[in-house]
């Protein structure tokens, strides 16, 4: 299958925003957020797009405000996430937030749970911040860390895994043996078998 991933943009909040976009548009959607490391390239450079795109859903990889191509912004990260799902029609997507992206996707997931089919928690900051802010929501979560997230990155510990699951159970736990903060770059093919299964399991 030949698989197409557009570069695109679009306006939010007076800046110019740059994602890639995969897959059959009326399809069930995947958005990709990043960590403060990477951009929307990653998930093109490590192939989440392309297999996705392949397995019949749409992938897209956004550019957050600030990082890759994509200008800042004025408003609040929630209000922003909120404003892209609705440009660009993303039927309820599940939501993949790596690292720094919790900062958008948490406060999000307080305040629109019900525009999400589900969320993977790929150790997001801001859980012991926002935890109260989750309480009582209802939706699948596949909360999935590094196992050198405790010993040698030490950023977001995998007991955050734990306080997430809490504030929104049921929902499944996987740890990455030996692979560190960033699990989708050390365990690709093993993350890449989790992410589809969830996805496959909540569409």
């Amino acid at each position: 299958m030949d698989i197409t991933i557009q570069s695109q943009s679009l306006p939010i909040q007076g800046a110019t925003i740059h994602y890639l976009d995969a897959g059959n548009p009326t399809a069930p959607s995947v958005l990709f957020l990043h960590g403060a490391s990477f951009s929307f390239q990653t998930w093109q450079d490590i192939g989440s797009l392309k297999l996705l795109a392949e397995n019949g859903y749409r992938a897209v990889a956004i550019d957050l405000p600030g990082y890759g191509q994509s200008q800042e912004i004025s408003g609040s990260p929630e209000a922003f996430l909120r404003e892209f799902i609705v440009q660009l029609n993303l039927q309820k997507p599940i939501l993949v937030s790596p690292s720094m992206s919790g900062n958008y996707s948490l406060p999000f997931l307080g305040k629109h749970p019900d525009m999400l089919k589900g969320f993977v928690a790929v150790a997001p900051v801001g859980i012991s911040r926002l935890s109260s802010q989750l309480q009582r929501i209802e939706l699948p979560i596949l909360a999935i860390w590094g196992s050198n997230d405790n010993i040698v990155d030490n950023i977001v510990p995998v007991a955050q895994a734990d306080k997430l699951l809490q504030a929104i159970p049921p929902g499944k736990k996987v740890i990455l043996a030996e692979a560190g903060h960033a699990c989708y770059m050390n365990k690709t093919d093993e993350f890449h078998h989790h992410l589809l299964e969830f996805i496959e399991a909540n569409n």
